[in-house]
């Protein structure tokens, strides 16, 4: 019987990033951000629909051991979860790109938000009118470490329209803190929710 030995492999050039991956020349700043939000909200959606790279995902298919530990109240139909990290990339202009990394929503894996959050400049709460509930400890959190945030209400079918200010209240956020709607299967929407947050930053870093 004959076997291949490691004289006879061939050799193959370690693969680079596809072209369309590579970061433009012009780019002069980068810029961290953190997309988070309860389970189910979409922020794997959000990375994935604006990034202009294949975005990174650990989405894996939910088992029976999270039976009993994930509140999947509303979300009865989600099959997969993310397990760790998503992460995508996005360029505003030529010179400001966006490095996002999106949180995982169930309360047993927020121990990989101390990483996740270093570093990080800005963060979108992603929330769903169904169960605002799931957003309470998010938005905590992130006030307990001094994330600036903005919030963007996820778009859902039978979400039903609630007024900015009712959203506000209901979340008991500043007057300052941006609100805005948005569909995170689409990229212009999920686009203009990073504008949202820069213009925020901007604001913040000049006041």
């Amino acid at each position: 019987m004959d076997f291949k030995s490691s004289e006879t492999l061939v050799e193959h050039p370690a693969e680079g990033p596809r072209t369309e991956d590579e970061l433009p020349d012009t780019a002069a700043a980068a810029v961290k951000v953190v997309i988070v939000g309860g389970f189910g909200v979409g922020k794997t959606t959000l990375v994935g629909s604006v990034s202009e790279i294949r975005p990174l995902t650990t989405e894996e298919t939910m088992t029976q051991a999270g039976v009993g530990v994930d509140d999947t109240i509303g979300v009865e139909r989600k099959t997969s979860t993310t397990v760790a990290m998503d992460f995508g990339r996005i360029s505003l202009n030529d010179e400001l790109v966006l490095y996002l990394f999106g949180t995982p929503g169930q309360q047993r894996f927020w121990f990989l938000w101390n990483g996740l959050f270093d570093g990080a400049l800005g963060a979108v709460v992603l929330i769903d009118t169904r169960r605002l509930e799931v957003s309470f400890d998010v938005i905590g959190r992130l006030e307990e470490r001094g994330v600036p945030f903005v919030v963007a209400v996820n778009s859902f079918p039978d979400a039903p329209p609630h007024p900015v200010e009712e959203v506000r209240a209901a979340l008991d956020l500043p007057a300052n803190v941006p609100i805005v709607d948005c569909d995170a299967r689409l990229r212009p929407s999920s686009r203009d929710v990073l504008m949202t947050l820069m213009r925020y930053l901007h604001s913040l870093a000049v006041a």
